[in-house]
Parts: C-alpha cells; structure tokens; sequence
C-alpha cells in the first residue's frame, strides 16, 4: 500500500539523484519500462544521458534522464 502512495520523482528530482549517484560506488535505476538495474554510473548533465555499468555481472546500460522513474544509492 505504501508503494501506491508514493510519487514519482520529478524530471528535476530525478536529474539531481543522477547527479548525487555519480559520487556512489553502487546504485540502483528504476526505469519507466519496469527494470530495476544496479551498477554504478557516469552521467553527463549537459547531454541529459548517462551509462550504469555492472562490472559483476558484466553488463552496461546506457539510458537518458527520461528513462529513469528513481534512484537508489
């Protein structure tokens, strides 16, 4: 019940996490289409997009502001 009372972060909120997360070892993305990835990320803010990277499990992927529903460091 706690998770249908929650909103969704704002475009602007959403881009100060990114900008946070660059400093974090590890975070996690929540995306628009449902994924959750865990990586850590470089993030461009002039561009708007960004890459988290999984070196564990070998995977990057690369995603845009828009994209991205949340943050979790």
């Amino acid at each position: 019940m706690s998770d249908r009372n929650t909103t969704r972060p704002t475009r602007d909120e959403v881009y100060d996490l990114l900008m946070n997360a660059r400093q974090a070892e590890w975070v996690e993305l929540s995306l628009e289409d449902g994924r959750a990835l865990a990586g850590a990320i470089i993030f461009n803010e002039f561009k708007g997009t960004g890459r988290l990277i999984n070196v564990d499990e070998e995977f990057s992927f690369d995603f845009s502001v828009d994209q991205v529903v949340d943050v979790k460091l």
